[in-house]
């Protein structure tokens, strides 16, 4: 039995990570402040909670694992507060990875496809250094994860941290906050709800699409290699514009919603689609559930919640074995 410890595991890729590791009879803490994770997540788990930034020094002293996600990750979110976004992916990553010299734990680092920001190179490799503006309104996201991923290749270099870092691309499923403004989340909630779908520019801008439960095995595969280090893109190779994802939503969901065109934010990335062989060749890892099949697995998933809700007039209280620290 492992002990392994996950930031930021209330959040949504996090609370999945949490499922699987728990499954296989690991000790699992979650760290999370829950500025963008949410408790229910965590409800059915046996997980010990320990409530706290990140940003501040992490009590543990006995641990084989940490992936480390604690961070915004929707545009909404960190855009909300830069100067939040900023120091938890800086100030956080460090201390994630002194806890990790403290207890010897090999460390993940959820990078993500931001790194690239509006990429010149397609599909993007990890070799590719990427086309980021630092001084846009992404760029406390875009260079918070570029600061972190040098934080722990110099942490690994000076003090021999045993690290991961996996490049996270678009990923979609359940425990996605309706609010967070991803776009399958989004165009979701619109079409179920009969309310119009928004395109931001024309719709051409491509994005490639990774199930939850994929990315999760990813992860896992990657902290899992005995010695990989640098970067790894993990992520699905199925591009598909965002009008083409619109109308395929529109189409599974039956929904008589329009389709409504707004203005491109700034730094928004015209494509995005990551080459993969690395984790093909060494990792043997690929996604297996296509686009249209995550799409039906979390219409299905959403429908059935919205049942419920009213049936019990809201979501039913939170249950589970936690153990605040």
């Amino acid at each position: 039995m492992k002990k392994i410890l996950i930031t930021g595991g209330a959040g949504f890729i996090g609370s999945h990570l949490c499922d699987a590791l728990c499954s296989n009879e690991n000790k699992v803490f979650v760290l999370d402040n829950f500025s963008t994770g949410s408790l229910k997540n965590m409800a059915h788990l046996p997980v010990e909670l320990i409530e706290q930034d990140v940003c501040d020094p992490i009590n543990l002293n006995e641990l084989d694992e940490i992936y480390h996600l604690a961070s915004p990750a929707s545009p909404q979110m960190y855009q909300r507060d830069p100067l939040f976004t900023l120091k938890t992916n800086f100030l956080g990553s460090l201390r994630a990875l002194e806890l990790a010299e403290k207890t010897g734990a090999k460390i993940l680092l959820s990078s993500t496809s931001e790194v690239y920001g509006d990429p010149l190179v397609h599909p993007q490799p990890e070799t590719y250094y990427g086309n980021v503006s630092t001084v846009g309104p992404r760029s406390c996201y875009d260079e918070g994860k570029r600061v972190a991923e040098t934080l722990f290749m110099d942490f690994h270099r000076s003090k021999k941290v045993d690290i991961r870092i996996a490049r996270i691309f678009n990923t979609y499923g359940p425990r996605m906050q309706n609010d967070d403004g991803r776009v399958v989340n989004q165009f979701l909630d619109q079409a179920l709800s009969g309310q119009p779908i928004t395109i931001y520019g024309d719709g051409s801008q491509t994005r490639s699409l990774c199930y939850v439960d994929d990315m999760v095995q990813g992860l896992m595969s990657l902290m899992n290699h005995p010695q990989l280090k640098g970067p790894v893109n993990l992520g699905s190779t199925e591009e598909i514009s965002i009008l083409a994802l619109a109308q395929l939503m529109l189409e599974k969901t039956q929904s008589k919603s329009t389709l409504i065109f707004e203005k491109l934010p700034q730094d928004d990335p015209t494509q995005r689609r990551p080459d993969i062989t690395l984790a093909q060749s060494l990792l043997g890892w690929d996604p297996k559930i296509d686009l249209s099949r995550g799409l039906d697995l979390l219409i299905e998933i959403k429908k059935t919640q919205s049942i419920k809700k009213k049936d019990h007039g809201s979501i039913i209280g939170i249950e589970g074995d936690f153990k605040l620290t």
